[in-house]
C-alpha cells in the first residue's frame, strides 16, 4: 500500500475549499453592499436627488433629478447633459410626490405623462 493520498480525496477537498471561499467573498460583498448603503444613500439628507432615470439609447437617457424648490428633467448622453424642462409648480411636485417613489415598478413614461397631465389641469 502507498501513502500517497487519494485523489478523489485531494479533489473533494478542493472542491470545498473553493466553495467556502467563494461563499466567504459573496457574504462579504452583500455585507460592504449593506454598509456603503446605508452610510451613502441617505436620500432624505441630500440636497440633489436622482428619482428616475430610463435608457432611450445607447449611452443616452432621461433623468428626473429633484433640486430644491423643482424636478428637472435632464437629457443625458456621453458628452452632454441638457435641461429639457423644469417643474417647479407645486401642484406638480405635490403630484409626484403622492405617486410615490418612481422605483415602484411603473414606467418612467406613465410617471412623466402623469405628472404632465396632472401639471397642464
Amino acid at each position: 500500500m502507498s501513502n500517497s493520498p487519494d485523489m478523489v480525496t485531494t479533489a473533494l477537498n478542493l472542491f470545498f475549499a473553493l466553495i467556502i471561499v467563494l461563499v466567504s467573498l459573496l457574504l462579504l460583498f452583500y455585507l460592504f453592499k449593506k454598509v456603503v448603503k446605508k452610510y451613502h444613500n441617505n436620500s432624505g439628507n441630500r440636497l440633489i436627488q436622482v428619482l428616475d432615470s430610463s435608457f432611450i439609447g445607447v449611452k443616452k437617457n432621461i433623468s428626473l433629478v429633484e433640486v430644491p424648490g423643482a424636478v428637472l428633467v435632464l437629457g443625458i448622453t456621453n458628452e452632454n447633459i441638457s435641461l429639457l424642462t423644469r417643474i417647479d409648480r407645486e401642484d406638480v411636485m405635490k403630484a409626484l410626490h403622492e405617486t410615490g417613489s418612481m422605483k415602484q415598478g411603473s414606467l418612467f413614461a406613465e410617471k412623466l405623462g402623469n405628472i404632465i397631465s396632472k401639471g397642464k389641469r
